[in-house]
């Protein structure tokens, strides 16, 4: 461990100290909910696309993406492949949508085609959604500060998830837009500068790293083969286009944007505008994990002190150095990809870079938990609050409940980030924890939108069936190995795609059913 220079400490403090203010400086127009929820549908199309771009590039992509390449290969970039497809969707059909509605909530509507539970159930998948986009984030940005400062987990989720919640609460959706788009700037710059500083460190430069990287098939986008079992191309690419079309489609975070924005086809802009800045930005942190690879196979003797990290970890407290040697001499690299970038940046980043880059893996956590803080609040007073609480709420009233909301919100998120400690693959445990609540939500929406015939009684068979296949797939391997065969055989990442067709098909069989009956 070593400690950060007083000159990157005070960087990182300018930086943090920087977003209060904007949140102080946007806290004068927060005079209604309307102004903290929507900014008054002021925002222009390129600062809302840079801002989704920047919820996007979370400290996940910034930690776990490289981390996922050092240990495997280019596999999960196919995700960031299946993008454009989502996105063409999502500006045909659900942009418009939404802009027609008016409703600042992105379930609202769902009340109103298939009844109460219907909201009732996509707000609480969402909701589930964000504490554990939240958590891993805030998890994922501990890692490193800890590997910087020392401290522990807990103490560093706290100090940054208390000047998150206070530029959230006092600057609303406006506040966290303009701060997304410095953060935006500042995360694709610390890339950047990373890879620069990794490729000067390997003796060969480019030549070693594409000599490695193609021995060890790092650029592998995985096997072409129609395998569903592994993380084949397919599998990645499929889930990649499902959670993709939720994201743009459904998920608050990203809905909320649409009606902040001037004009229908200035909403339009900016998602195309964050579909073109995040595929290339992303394969940065490929090749971010690829030339760490490189570096680090070139000097084996450094990866000691990260397996030794990454093996008492996973022991926990009650452990001897024995123990520690033991486990840390049988770790493969997909078991301690994520300490690689916070390693390299103790080490070998020089002073004044190091307080950069920190502060541009901190606006990397921040700009997405500060949108889920925001949107989770937005949709906790909207569809929970007062739907049944408080129906004729005034506008000073609802937005003191969206202040308390976004402190909740994000106090319970530090409670998931703690409880993440230990995970092997950060990256993993956000995609399969996604895939399993966002399935469902994204199901049901698509029945709703699709089936114009669909009712209420055909919504909740699918929903009932996507339910119990979800729960299946994710839970099955408790299953006793004599009774292997009701085992789910598919990989975890297929969760989404077979849980939101389950809830489609079955509603609609529903319907053609019940269609037949009145025949």
């Amino acid at each position: 461990m070593k400690n950060l220079p007083v000159f990157d400490l005070a960087i990182i403090f300018l930086y943090l100290i920087a977003m209060i203010l904007v949140g102080v400086y946007f806290s004068r127009r927060n005079t209604s909910a309307d102004e903290f929820t929507k900014a008054a549908g002021r925002i222009p199309g390129w600062a809302i696309g840079i801002s989704i771009y920047a919820t996007f590039l979370s400290s996940n992509t910034f930690l776990g993406v490289p981390g996922k390449a050092y240990g495997g290969n280019w596999n999960a970039f196919v995700f960031s492949l299946s993008m454009p497809l989502a996105a063409w969707l999502a500006t045909k059909y659900f942009v418009p949508f939404y802009r027609s509605t008016g409703e600042v909530s992105a379930y609202t509507n769902l009340e109103k085609r298939f009844g109460t539970w219907a909201r009732t159930y996509a707000v609480v998948c969402f909701l589930l959604t964000q504490l554990a986009r939240i958590g891993s984030i805030f998890f994922g940005i501990s890692l490193t500060l800890q590997a910087l400062t020392g401290y522990g987990l807990i103490t560093i989720m706290l100090i940054t998830g208390v000047c998150i919640v206070i530029y959230t609460v006092m600057g609303g959706i406006e506040a966290v837009i303009w701060t997304e788009v410095v953060q935006g700037v500042l995360k694709t710059l610390g890339a950047i500068i990373i890879i620069y500083l990794v490729v000067q460190e390997v003796p060969g430069g480019w030549r070693d790293i594409i000599k490695v990287g193609n021995a060890e098939h790092k650029f592998s986008l995985g096997s072409m083969n129609l395998d569903f079992v592994n993380s084949s191309f397919w599998v990645v690419l499929l889930y990649g286009f499902f959670i993709n079309l939720n994201n743009f489609g459904m998920d608050q975070n990203y809905v909320q944007r649409y009606h902040t924005a001037t004009s229908p086809q200035e909403a339009n802009k900016s998602v195309w505008l964050c579909v073109w800045i995040y595929v290339p930005v992303s394969l940065l942190f490929f090749v971010i994990g690829t030339c760490l690879y490189t570096y680090y196979q070139q000097n084996p003797a450094l990866l000691e002190s990260i397996k030794l990290q990454a093996a008492a970890e996973q022991l926990g407290l009650a452990i001897n150095h024995e123990q520690v040697s033991q486990l840390a001499a049988t770790m493969k690299p997909s078991d301690y990809g994520d300490k690689i970038m916070p390693h390299f940046m103790v080490y070998m980043i020089p002073t004044g870079l190091l307080g950069l880059i920190v502060s541009a893996i901190l606006s990397a956590a921040m700009s997405t938990i500060s949108s889920g803080m925001n949107a989770s609040a937005t949709v906790f007073t909207e569809d929970i609050y007062k739907r049944y609480f408080n129906k004729n709420s005034t506008d000073k009233n609802s937005l003191r409940v969206l202040y308390i909301a976004t402190v909740i919100v994000g106090l319970v998120g530090m409670i998931c980030g703690i409880a993440m400690i230990g995970v092997k693959s950060l990256l993993d445990i956000w995609w399969t924890l996604s895939g399993i609540f966002a399935g469902g939500m994204l199901g049901l929406f698509l029945l709703g939108l699709i089936s114009k015939n669909a009712a209420n009684k055909d919504a909740l068979i699918g929903t009932i069936v996507g339910i119990c296949i979800i729960l299946w797939m994710t839970f099955s391997y408790l299953i006793p190995d004599e009774y292997a065969y009701l085992k789910n055989p598919l990989h975890a990442n297929m969760i989404i795609v077979v849980g939101t067709l389950s809830i489609f098909l079955a509603g609609n069989l529903s319907r053609k059913i019940r269609a037949r009956g009145k025949e």
